[in-house]
């Protein structure tokens, strides 16, 4: 039995061996696991603790963009916005700086250099439906206020403007002075008000295929422009309906067709209510009645208006027709004076960008290392304005006067990006003379053509 046990514990103790040395080694890996754990477990509680870190960083970003302003800095302007984008105030700027040369022109000493406009431009709204405009002009002789007023919209189809600012007879003169295709407006601009005091109702009705303003302003003549202040009872009321019904025929060759129709109506006293003088393209005075003729009686205004554009082309036409009630004297008859205008102006992109009613956006911006030269724009214009004949001689001297004007007009535009531009015209302008005008008229700009160079260097932003 002593033998047998022995052997049998010798087995058993071989047999135990394996699962006695393994033992240990389970123990230690048991440890490590444990270990491990413990580790993933404190990782995973850094990781919590990070993710909650981030999401209060994302609350308190989140809270702080409700309450942040806005600021937005480029090539069009500085705009400061409250976060929900319904306070806002735009800081933009015009500089234009004009060269004039004249030839041929009998030794007018016109020759000048000008700094046409200098202005700063302030536009702002406040909750969403509230906007006002602040335009300051700095150029001139003294520093003046072209336009302050304030704007409440109700919709898009009805907007109330009070305040000064353009009255929307006239078509090219209510185009921004950053926009226009020439330096210069077309004389059919002398025969309708510019800037005046009034309010206005607007808006965008049928989808935005028609557009339409209806104002009661103080009555400005022929050009004029508001002195912010008028003494006379008698107000006009201006009336405009624009109309784009293919706007939204994508594709169509006729989307980009506008045409409409705006008129003026009013009683105008004293000299103040007849036109201070008519200029041509290179803004000389071609025509300007007697000191002493003064308005009494109705003036009004009709001007049929087109636009059209096609990709790189634009084109724009416009007549209007001015009739004044005017006096020789103050103790003279009264007489109807009609004077009518029209001009028709064209203008391709050479570098393909779109035309627009809101200027050319170069795709590139000028840049002689990169080998970019911006937009090219090539223009030509003709325009004609002619003065009743029952002017002479009672209300303006044939002899110094031009009963027509007739202009020819060439430009090129190089945008050298979006807010600078060189502008390169050259008009010609042909006076006709009224019947009674000498051979030899006394104003010297009258016995030749008028041959303008006109070039501006333009930084609108």
């Amino acid at each position: 039995m002593k033998t047998r046990f022995s052997w049998l514990t010798v087995v058993l103790t071989l047999g135990a061996l394996p699962f006695g040395a393994v033992s240990p080694a389970w123990a230690d890996d048991a440890g490590e696991i444990a270990t491990l754990r413990e580790q993933i477990r404190l990782l995973d509680q850094k990781l919590r603790v990070l993710e909650r870190n981030q999401q209060l960083r994302d609350e308190a970003a989140t809270a702080a963009a409700a309450t942040t302003p806005k600021i937005t800095i480029n090539d069009r302007g500085d705009t400061f916005a409250s976060a929900d984008g319904a306070n806002s105030i735009r800081v933009r700027g015009l500089v234009q700086m004009d060269a004039r040369f004249f030839g041929a022109d009998g030794g007018i000493a016109n020759n000048a250099f000008v700094l046409r406009r200098a202005r700063l431009i302030t536009e702002g709204q406040f909750a969403k439906n509230f906007g006002f405009q602040l335009l300051s002009e700095f150029g001139g002789s003294s520093v003046s206020i072209l336009d302050a007023n304030l704007t409440v919209g109700i919709n898009r189809a009805l907007q109330f403007k009070f305040g000064k600012f353009k009255s929307p007879v006239g078509y090219e003169i209510i185009q921004s002075d950053s926009y226009i295709f020439f330096n210069e407006r077309s004389i059919v601009t002398n025969l309708v008000p510019n800037r005046d005091v009034g309010i206005q109702a607007s808006g965008d009705v049928f989808g935005g295929t028609l557009s339409y303003q209806l104002g009661v302003f103080n009555g400005l003549a022929d050009g004029g422009s508001s002195t912010n202040t008028d003494f006379d009872n008698g107000k006009e009321l201006v009336a405009r309906v624009f109309a784009t019904p293919f706007r939204n025929a994508a594709g169509s060759p006729v989307q980009g067709l506008s045409f409409g129709i705006s008129g003026s109506t009013a009683r105008a006293k004293t000299a103040a209510g007849r036109s201070s003088g008519y200029r041509t393209d290179g803004q000389q005075t071609f025509f300007s009645y007697n000191p002493a003729v003064i308005a009494d009686g109705e003036n009004w205004r009709v001007s049929p208006q087109l636009d059209y554009r096609h990709g790189a082309f634009g084109f724009i036409g416009e007549y209007a027709r001015s009739t004044v009630n005017v006096r020789p004297t103050a103790t003279g008859s009264r007489t109807e004076l009609t004077n009518r205008a029209w001009q028709a102006t064209a203008g391709y992109v050479l570098t393909g960008e779109d035309s627009a009613f809101a200027g050319v956006m170069p795709r590139t911006n000028f840049d002689w290392s990169a080998g970019t030269w911006g937009a090219l724009e090539l223009l030509v214009r003709y325009s004609d304005l002619r003065i009743d004949d029952a002017a002479f001689p009672l209300f303006a001297a044939a002899a110094s006067n031009a009963d027509e004007a007739k202009g020819l007009g060439l430009g090129f535009n190089w945008y050298l990006g979006k807010s600078v531009v060189f502008k390169f015209n050259y008009h010609q302008t042909q006076f006709g003379l009224n019947a009674l005008a000498p051979a030899v008229p006394t104003a010297l700009l009258l016995r030749q053509d008028e041959k303008a160079f006109i070039s501006r260097f333009q930084v609108a932003f």
